[in-house]
Parts: structure tokens; sequence; C-alpha cells
């Protein structure tokens, strides 16, 4: 079977085409058109063939990527595998397996067997986490494991790669000259630059971007250039060390896309309200108008136990202005390693704002949703609602903690009900006057 993109630059049509259109309720050929000029992108390898593609991109719905994963102090496939189905059950696209622990292959390997949507993953995590692991330093690292570990997770059937491309000697050095409050946040981005300071050398990377091609083209897997030199707090937002490396992602994405590779790009991170129009169109300039992956971004930096809202606030504005693809923040991000309930609450903030920015966007199907629970809280059917809802089970929870004897309304207002109230003032008056 050809490759996605060569499908839709041909026109003969690819299944994981026919079904998003389908799921979007969307032309076949609009969808190829988006695919070819690298406006859209369908994540799903030959090596994984999923029964669930979804497309992220210009003129589709706002996607939501949940990341799991095990770190070398938590690590447990039962814990991952609990943290997928949750992330799935409440709505994410696809998800992210970021575990670093001995046992990747394994949780890897289990999470690529049961995921019914795409999975992503960071192979720089595994390949530096190896040597280090075994009392190496960064360094030691040979250029060609990096391949190797790139071609090795495309095998395990992920459908799309966070490679580190763009985190250059000029981009690290414009970094050190401008003196950020938090350095690299990037987990991917610091062992990178590490790599770079001990060899002094560029980014294989970026100077064998030719050699990560060839190997995604041949498994049809995406690129998500990831944003290594993304801001870690607002200080450090929109700064010339993070538009350097945007600059070179965007060159990057324009040498794929000619090759047949699809592409997406991330971006921050920690950025400021009032910088987040500028930060996704200068993207959508620079790359083509390729999907823009964003994590949050998050708007403040003092609420650590709560960043799944102040990432949703960012979220839901960056989908506004034009970004693609959400990547959840959960309520342990900056403290510890998620559970599955930071996993759920995660999931859902983000599809909140994604949804949030679908409604201003001009959905129609989102927009009919929220005049179905309208309808449904006129009339107070309450089942009704709790289909309805983003996280039925949470509503459904809370409506039950305190049921007053009017079963109709809630015991916010009880007899007091404003719609019940609403009703009998605008009733018309008897004789039709």
């Amino acid at each position: 079977m050809e490759n996605v993109i060569d499908a839709a630059r041909s026109g003969s049509g690819h299944p994981s085409i026919e079904e998003v259109a389908r799921r979007e309720g969307l032309n076949p050929r609009f969808v190829m058109a988006g695919i070819a000029a690298g406006t859209i992108v369908i994540p799903c390898s030959n090596a994984s063939g999923r029964a669930n593609p979804c497309g992220v991109g210009r003129g589709l719905t706002v996607k939501v990527n949940a990341n799991i994963g095990s770190s070398a102090d938590m690590e447990s496939i039962d814990s991952e595998l609990s943290k997928l189905d949750t992330a799935v059950r409440h709505g994410a696209d696809t998800v992210m397996d970021l575990s670093t622990g001995p046992r990747w292959r394994e949780i890897l390997g289990r999470i690529s067997q049961a995921s019914p949507v795409p999975l992503g993953t960071v192979p720089l995590y595994q390949v530096f986490g190896e040597v280090l692991e075994g009392g190496g330093e960064a360094g030691d690292v040979e250029p060609d494991a990096m391949f190797s570990a790139v071609e090795d997770h495309c095998r395990l059937g992920v459908d799309f790669l966070t490679l580190h491309c763009g985190v250059t000697r000029r981009a690290v050095e414009l970094l050190k000259q401008q003196g950020r409050k938090l350095g690299i946040v990037s987990r991917g981005g610091a062992l990178m630059a590490e790599w770079m300071a001990a060899r002094r050398a560029e980014n294989p990377f970026y100077e064998r971007f030719g050699d990560l091609i060839d190997i995604l083209r041949r498994y049809d897997a995406t690129f998500s250039l990831g944003d290594g030199l993304r801001p870690g707090c607002l200080a450090d937002a929109s700064d010339r060390a993070q538009i350097e490396e945007l600059v070179t992602l965007g060159e990057l994405q324009q040498r794929s896309l000619a090759s047949g590779v699809q592409v997406m790009i991330e971006g921050p991170g920690h950025v400021p309200m009032n910088q987040i129009e500028h930060n996704i169109r200068l993207q959508k300039t620079l790359c083509g108008g390729a999907p823009f992956y964003v994590l949050g971004p998050i708007v403040t930096d003092i609420a650590p136990g709560y960043d799944h809202i102040t990432s949703a606030i960012g979220g839901a504005m960056a989908a506004w202005f034009g970004a693609d693809f959400l990547c959840y923040v959960t309520p342990a991000e900056h403290l510890r390693l998620p559970d599955v309930e930071d996993v759920r609450v995660g999931t859902v903030a983000a599809r909140i704002a994604a949804h949030a920015a679908d409604v201003a966007r001009g959905s129609t199907g989102a927009r009919a949703m929220d005049d179905a629970m309208a309808a449904a809280r006129a009339s107070f059917d309450w089942e009704r609602q709790f289909e309805l809802a983003i996280d039925p089970e949470k509503a459904c929870t809370e409506r039950r903690k305190a049921m007053p004897s009017d079963t109709e309304v809630c015991s916010m207002c009880g007899r007091l009900c404003a719609v019940k109230t609403s009703r009998r003032a605008l009733e018309p008056e008897p004789g039709g006057r």
C-alpha cells in the first residue's frame, strides 16, 4: 500500500484518509489536498496499522494528546496500561509513551499492541538513558545509536516520533548569550545540547536529517519536530533561541515534505497570554502552515498542582489562533509522575480547551453538542446531560452526591430553580395577553 502522502498526491485514496474524512464530515479530496500541501497529517505508520487514525491540521477539529510512561523510580506496566485506557476512554486522540525506566522496551511494546489510537514516542530518552544507566555520559552516545533507536521505535509500531532536529549549535549559543532563567527544560533538547558540548559537534539529527527522512518514509511514520528549546517559564518565552529553532524546523519541514514524509511542528511551552497569538502565527508562517502541536501553552508559572487549568487556558487560546493539536498537562506537572487520576483530569481539561476552540472556529458538530446540552437542561433531562458531558462519570457522580427531594432540579437552587421560575414568568398570560 502507498504511503499516506503518496496516496494523497496521486489521488488514489488510502483507508486512513477515507476514515479521517468520514469522522470529520469532510470530502476525502479536502483531506488529500491538505496532506499533499503539508497542512494536514495522519500519523498512522505501516508498522502499527491502527484502526482509529486521526487527522491533525487545517480545517479539522482540534486534537488532544495524552502523555503516559514510566520512570526509573516508578515503573509498572499495569499502571501504564491503565493510564492508556483512561486517556482513550476520556477522549484522547493520541497517546505518547515517554517511559524512561529500564523496562521501557517491554512497556512500549505492550502499549503499542494495546493502543487503539496513534502512538508517539521520543527515541532519545532510551538511547541516552541506557548509556547513563550504565555509568556513561551523554557524550558517549554514538550518532549511529541515535538513528538505530529511531528505527527501533518505528519497528515497534510508533506512528509519530518527537525528534529534536532543531537544537543546533547556533541556537544553543544564542541561548547562552541571552542568559535564560531556566535554560533548556526539554529532556531531549537538554540531552542533545549536552552531547554537542561534550563532542564539540553539530546535532547529528540536523546534520543527517536525510537519514531520518529515509527511516520514517520506510515505515510511513510522521515527524513531530520537537521544540527542544521551548521556554520553561514566562520570562524565557519568545526569545531568540526559541525563534532560531523554529526557523530551522520550518526549513526541515520543507525538506521532509518534498521527500514524502509527513511533518508536524511542536511548540511552547510557557507563554504569557499576550504572546500566544504571535507564537502561533509565526509558526504557521515559518513552517508553511504545518500542523502545530503545542504543550499547553502554560500561561502562568505559579500554579503547581493546577497546571491542567493554566494549560487549558493557553490551549484554548492557541487553538483559537490556529494551533491544531494540544498536548495535555496534568495537575502533576512540575511535581511528580502523573497517576491514573492525573491522566483523567489532564485529558478532560485539554478536551474542554479543544472543544471550546472548535466551537469558536465554527465547527457545526461541536456547537451541536452545546445546543443539545442546553435543550437537555431546559427539559431537566439529566441522563441526556450526562451522555453529552465531556466527562459523564464526573457529572453523574457530582449530581448524585446531593439529590434534592424534587429530582428535576439540583441541590444548588432547589425550589428557587431559575429555569422553573423563568418558565412561570415567561409563560403566556391568560387570554393571550
